[in-house]
């Protein structure tokens, strides 16, 4: 507890032999935070109504309309931190030896309880505005995958030494050590700055640029004044060829979206570390405007996941994910809140993997088995389906509406048959799968190429797939389900009796009860002695 909290609160409620110890409140300078929130939602949305409602001049506006945007905000600042008194008022905490509680509610009180020993994040995030007070919030979770946040205790705010206090609190798992253990602590990786060249090789970047294009003029239609915008940029090419237009805009839009994406790269990584600590956890601290720390309990961690997305990987670079329990829901909502190691160079995603593991060499790096060529075939025939659909469109256009359409047509043949080709023989050399000592591992992808390597002891179960056309090849397809990651990854296409025997291999005694015997062998022409 911090000075700042006050003292420890006590009730009518919290006495008797099962109390474990006093309860707390969150900090009091929520108020202040809310009322600064609210205040700037004000401000953010009246200056485009007051500057919609001048037509953009505000030298002549009456001044009653002038002030309708700092009175707005003063109440709505008043508001914010009248309503944060109230839940202020009403939320308080504890950690006692068993359990973490929580206790929150204006008009319907919620009282929450986690078992301490099933306790398995606690995460803390900063945005910048907590930042300027000393603040974060805190949330302590248990890996379960329940509706309603029944798995999961949020403190909003407390004061960071406070945060700080609670997760070594709650995750102290120490107990005997030895001396490799203590040698492997500490500081496993930290941003190398030379890592940004690889943020504009994302998808997000192509996202972002298509979002410069749009916003100009959505901005535009907010103040009536799209129409002049077009006109503008109509008047700065008005003697350009058509095709040199479009090319120059593309640019254009390709650069700002390069710009964004280095600046969200910045924003997500910068002051990155990845740590060892000595409770038995896996840290990372990182962010610029809005810091974030995820705590990965080593014991509930099944593997890693190799990921390369297509731009990254022609670079030879890779970023490393975590396949842990409890951790699926919160990368799916956050986008990255299971990776370990933003996009690096593939050499260090694999060192990396090696160190997290506590395994000599990581798995993700193991030689693979190759599929049959059977799989090949499958791929080529799905990409070259998928690409002559939009070629049927443009075809029937053509059809309909003479040469503009046919020109189109063909040109788009001439570029997506040989690109669907490609991509159909790449996703083939990217599928393989391998045991590498206490690790079962899979490859497959092309836009998104994932190499995971799962602990054999961490899968739970086999699904085995096999389409009345994969029957016709000889293939089947593996599906390793575990509690942990996405629960359940896949070997897509493997040959039928190899990939049995490996998962066979892979996890004696799961899949044998399930397998049909071999007929016995003809012994005519062994007798016996």
């Amino acid at each position: 507890m911090t000075p700042e909290d006050g003292p420890p609160l006590h009730g009518p409620d919290d006495e008797g032999p099962d109390d474990e110890g006093p309860w707390l409140r969150i900090d009091r300078r929520a108020m202040a935070v809310a009322a600064l929130t609210a205040a700037g939602l004000a401000v953010g949305a009246g200056v485009p109504v007051l500057l919609g409602i001048t037509g953009g001049a505000l030298g002549s506006a009456p001044l009653w309309q002038l002030l309708l945007l700092p009175l707005g905000a003063v109440l709505l600042a008043a508001g914010g931190a009248g309503l944060e008194y109230l839940r202020w008022s009403r939320t308080r905490y504890r950690v006692g030896a068993r359990r973490a509680e929580l206790h929150t509610g204006l008009l319907l009180l919620k009282r929450r309880s986690l078992a301490r020993e099933r306790i398995r994040s606690v995460d803390l995030t900063a945005p910048p505005l907590l930042r300027v007070f000393g603040l974060v919030k805190v949330r302590i979770g248990t890996g379960e995958q329940l509706e309603g946040g029944e798995s999961t205790l949020q403190l909003h705010p407390v004061s960071r030494a406070e945060g700080e206090r609670l997760r070594r609190l709650l995750l102290d798992r120490s107990g005997p050590r030895t001396d490799a253990d203590a040698d492997r602590d500490g500081e496993l990786a930290r941003l190398d700055g030379r890592w940004i060249r690889y943020a504009p090789l994302s998808f997000g970047t192509l996202v972002l640029a298509a979002a410069a294009a749009g916003g100009p003029l959505q901005i535009s239609e907010w103040f009536g004044a799209q129409g002049a915008l077009i006109d503008w940029v109509g008047d700065r090419f008005r003697s350009t060829a058509i095709v040199w237009t479009v090319l120059a805009l593309l640019v254009l839009a390709t650069a700002a979206g390069t710009v964004g994406a280095l600046g969200l790269w910045v924003e997500l990584w910068w002051g990155y570390r990845l740590t060892r600590e000595p409770g038995g956890t896996l840290r990372v601290r990182r962010g610029l405007f809005t810091t974030r720390s995820l705590t990965i309990e080593e014991r509930r961690l099944r593997g890693v996941d190799l990921v390369e997305p297509l731009g990254a990987r022609l670079s030879g670079a890779a970023r490393i994910d975590a396949v842990a329990t409890g951790l699926r829901r919160d990368s799916e909502k956050n986008g990255d809140g299971n990776t370990l190691l933003p996009v690096a160079p593939k050499a260090v995603a694999d060192a990396l993997a090696a160190a997290v593991l506590r395994t000599p060499e990581s798995p993700t790096g193991a030689p693979l088995v190759r599929h049959p060529r059977a799989a090949l075939g499958r791929r080529l025939r799905r990409a070259l389906a998928a690409a002559l659909l939009p070629l049927a469109v443009l075809a029937a256009l053509a059809w309909v509406f003479g040469p503009p359409f046919t020109g189109l047509a063909v040109v788009t043949a001439l570029v997506l048959l040989p690109v669907a080709a490609l991509l159909a023989r790449d996703a083939y050399r990217s599928l393989g799968h391998a045991l590498s000592g206490g690790y079962l591992v899979t490859r497959s992808g092309t836009l998104r190429r994932s190499t995971v390597a799962l602990q054999r002891s961490g899968v739970i179960g086999w699904t085995v797939r096999q389409s009345l056309f994969q029957r016709r090849a000889g293939l089947l397809t593996l599906t390793a389900t575990t509690a942990a990651g996405a629960g359940g990854y896949d070997i897509h296409d493997a040959d039928r009796d190899e990939g049995l025997a490996f998962a066979a291999t892979a996890v004696p005694g799961l899949l044998e009860p399930f397998l049909i015997p071999g007929p016995p062998e003809d012994t005519a022409d062994h007798p016996g002695p």
